[in-house]
Formats: C-alpha cells, sequence, structure tokens
C-alpha cells in the first residue's frame, strides 16, 4: 500500500480534514508537494526572476545557488494558502506585464527588460506596504534573499566563511565593501 491510500484511508475513518485539503481535491499525486504545485517551466520562471534580483557578477547569482526549486518547495510546504495565492497571482501578473510592456515571454525579455519590469513592481510593492497581505513581488524578493543566503554557493562563496572559526572576536576591522560573514 502506498502512502497516498494509506492517507485516503485514514482520513476517511477519522473524519479529518487533512491540511492541503485544496491540493488533495485536485488529487495530485506526489510526495513532493513543490513538485506538484510547481512544474519545470515554473522553477525556470523563479530562476529567472531570482537571477534578475541576484544576478552572477564577480560572486555567483541565484541561478549558481539553484534559488528556483528551493524557492518552490518552500512555497508549496511552508506558505499558507492565502499567501500561496498571492504568490501564484504575482506569478501570473509578471507573465501578463512581460506580455503587455515588451510583447513577449518574461522569458524571452532581455536582461535590462527583466531588471525594469521587476524594478516597477519594487517601487509599487513599496507603495502598497501596510495592506493586510504583502505584495506579491515582497514575498518573491524575500524568498529569493533568504534562500540564496542560506544556499552553500552563498555561504563559501559570497559571504566570508570560517568552517571552524577561531575565538570571539566582537570587534574585527571593517573596511567599506568588505564581505559579511556566514555563519552555520
Amino acid at each position: 500500500m502506498d502512502r497516498r491510500d494509506l492517507l485516503k484511508m485514514i482520513a476517511a475513518a477519522t473524519g479529518v480534514a487533512m491540511v492541503g485539503g485544496d491540493l488533495w481535491a485536485a488529487d495530485l499525486k506526489s510526495a513532493d508537494a513543490g513538485k506538484a504545485l510547481f512544474t519545470q517551466s515554473d522553477i525556470a520562471f523563479l530562476d529567472e526572476i531570482a537571477e534578475t534580483i541576484l544576478p552572477k557578477t564577480s560572486t555567483p547569482g541565484a541561478k549558481d545557488a539553484g534559488c528556483g526549486a528551493v524557492m518552490a518547495v518552500m512555497v508549496a510546504d511552508c506558505y499558507e494558502l492565502k499567501y500561496q495565492t498571492v504568490f501564484f497571482e504575482g506569478l501570473k501578473t509578471i507573465k501578463a506585464l512581460a506580455k503587455q510592456q515588451f510583447g513577449k515571454d518574461f522569458m524571452q525579455t532581455t536582461a535590462a527588460q527583466k531588471h525594469e519590469l521587476l524594478s516597477k513592481l519594487d517601487q509599487q510593492a513599496k507603495q502598497d506596504s501596510g495592506k493586510p497581505l504583502p505584495h506579491y513581488f515582497v514575498l518573491l524578493k524575500q524568498l529569493t534573499l533568504m534562500v540564496f543566503f542560506t544556499s552553500k554557493v552563498a555561504a563559501t562563496e559570497v559571504l566570508r566563511y570560517v568552517a571552524i572559526p577561531g575565538r570571539y572576536d566582537g570587534n574585527l576591522p571593517y573596511k567599506k565593501g568588505d564581505r559579511a560573514w556566514a555563519t552555520n
């Protein structure tokens, strides 16, 4: 018996409403909810948005850290339904805005066009603060930053990293432009 059949039996026997009931009702069969909610093209789209927010320069960018796939898992597994709804509506809006402004899919726009579009959304999100639910771009940006800066790539190649630090020194010298420290 697979896990899905077992969960159906438990739900039927106890009459307990399962978390994620709308996913259950949609009959999505996957052990990984992130894969069920997001297609590979969705993950590529998330990677592209994240890369626009944190592009590769002399240090790795968001794509190098595999942000899109982790973002998909975080949204599927950790976001409440109301935030998932805001997130998905936001992705649809970004696609529609790219078509409207540039006449092509977001994935086919240039890096400058992507930056222009997301910069406008960032300004709009700042003006929309104080509403009960956050602006979708706030969710995208915060998730991008959190996923990137908790990745191995960022911790070892972007931030300064010492696997086994020496003694504590609360007064390290700092020069403008020094990289921040990663922690384990």
